[in-house]
């Protein structure tokens, strides 16, 4: 039976097919009376860096503060600056801001919508200590060139994988490329947390024990400061629940693939721009975005087909009115990209049914059958 709405995204259908796993270690959690930086949040950070291929992990309390305290961790801060991709989530720069970093704006690839590094090696300076590339997507960046960029200049590379839990590169894991990678568990990503959360993952020892001095207040002991800190903590909760998660993450990061494979063959005879996969690349589409010259059209067409989708993201970071006043060269590939981009339903429990209508409804706007 055809669906007469076609959400977007509905978490409460992975809630339904975890919830005896959910609720049993809710009670076991209510049992320690452990809460805060306890044996679930040591276990999450060892089981997440072991996936991502690297030693360590420090859970702080999200994706923004995972960017914030590796950059503070790095002594990257005023008057240092820090090149991100225009296009992306706001919060991306905002961290860089709340560094006491200055962003710098680089435009992105049009074919990927990933940093650019020749944008990149246009804007490096004197004053440039850190690259900060991010997965958009759920696709990596190209960290091949990115990686020689820093390498050859002496720069830091920071990688935003708030969007690509488990995606990797030729065979290798996002958040494992450079000298550290920032993960958030919004719970819209592809692996959530049921609040906000997020986590650093490293193989620098000296790093990871800076993150976790950070992360408390800056403490060395329980009465003993080293340094100002802040409160940035990952709780006991939701890192329990996390680790449920985090077993089912290859399985429905599979699924995301088997799903965007039936829009790419279903959509590829219509003008639209598709995500195409490279050579090597393990895309994990935490958003399935097309791009469009009449996106807006089919934006209000889909609406009224029951089809719910989103825009990420309709206003390049540059700008964004907190940026707009910033110097900078342009950016028309990013700029261009926020004019055509259009996200589809595409998550793990979405029904064939559902996928269905949003082909029927996206291939009824262009005429074709």
């Amino acid at each position: 039976m055809k669906p007469t709405r076609v959400p977007f995204l509905d978490l409460t259908r992975q809630d339904r097919e975890l919830r005896e796993e959910l609720c049993g270690a809710f009670n076991s959690f209510l049992r320690r009376g452990r809460h805060i930086l306890g044996p679930e949040v040591e276990s999450l950070e060892a089981e997440l860096a072991a996936f991502c291929g690297v030693e360590h992990g420090v859970g702080v309390a999200s994706g923004t503060d995972a960017l914030i305290l590796t950059l503070r961790a790095l002594g990257i801060g005023e008057g240092d600056e820090v090149i991100l991709p225009a296009f992306t989530a706001p919060p991306t720069a905002v961290a860089v801001t709340l560094s006491g970093a200055v962003p710098v704006f680089a435009d992105v690839d049009p074919h990927t919508l990933t940093l650019d590094p020749a944008s990149v090696e246009e804007r490096i300076t004197h004053r440039t200590r850190c690259l900060l590339p991010v997965h958009l997507y759920g696709r990596p960046a190209d960290m091949a060139a990115l990686g020689r960029l820093a390498r050859q200049h002496g720069l830091h590379l920071v990688e935003d994988c708030a969007q690509s839990h488990g995606a990797a590169l030729d065979g290798r894991i996002t958040g494992s490329f450079g000298t550290a990678g920032c993960f958030s568990f919004y719970p819209t990503k592809n692996l959530g947390a049921y609040g906000d959360g997020g986590m650093v993952v490293t193989s620098s020892g000296e790093l990871a024990q800076e993150l976790r001095c950070l992360r408390d207040y800056g403490r060395v002991d329980r009465d003993l400061l080293g340094k100002v800190g802040t409160n940035s903590r990952l709780d006991e909760l939701q890192a329990a629940l996390l680790r449920i998660k985090l077993r089912r993450l290859p399985e429905w990061n599979r699924r995301r693939r088997e799903l965007a494979r039936i829009y790419l063959d279903a959509l590829s005879d219509l003008p639209l721009g598709l995500p195409e996969c490279r050579e090597g690349e393990e895309h994990v589409y935490h958003i399935f975005a097309v791009t469009s010259e009449r996106r807006d059209e089919l934006r209000r067409h889909l609406e009224l087909e029951g089809v719910e989708t989103v825009v990420h993201y309709p206003l390049p970071v540059h700008l964004q009115p907190p940026f707009r006043s910033r110097p900078g060269p342009p950016c028309p590939v990013a700029e261009e990209a926020s004019r055509r981009v259009l996200s589809l339903p595409l998550y793990p429990h979405l029904t064939t049914e559902e996928q269905e209508t949003v082909i029927e409804a996206v291939r009824s706007f262009f005429g074709a059958s």
